[in-house]
């Protein structure tokens, strides 16, 4: 497997790069924007606590954005007819 993670600030590619990267390598896209405006807009518990945090002008906690990203991968390794179990520790 192989993993890749584009950093950087707005406007400053990622997008891009991450669309020619697709394409080519065939590779599976996961954007924490997307992501977070998917579980907005499907009023997800994440989702609503994203959206009271963002409210308030402030940036999404790490916690939360793992949490969306384990949702994610958790409900692709399952159309896959895989099953995921995370431990975190206390």
């Amino acid at each position: 497997m192989f993993n890749l993670v584009l950093f950087g600030p707005p406007g400053s590619g990622k997008g891009t790069q991450a669309t020619n990267l697709i394409e080519k390598y065939k590779l599976v896209h996961l954007s924490t924007g997307d992501l977070l405006r998917n579980e907005i807009a499907n009023k997800t518990p994440l989702g609503l606590e994203a959206k009271k945090i963002m409210d308030a002008g402030q940036l999404v906690p790490d916690e939360v954005v793992i949490g969306i990203i384990d949702n994610c991968l958790e409900k692709m390794l399952m159309q896959m007819g895989f099953y995921l179990m995370v431990f975190h520790a206390p």
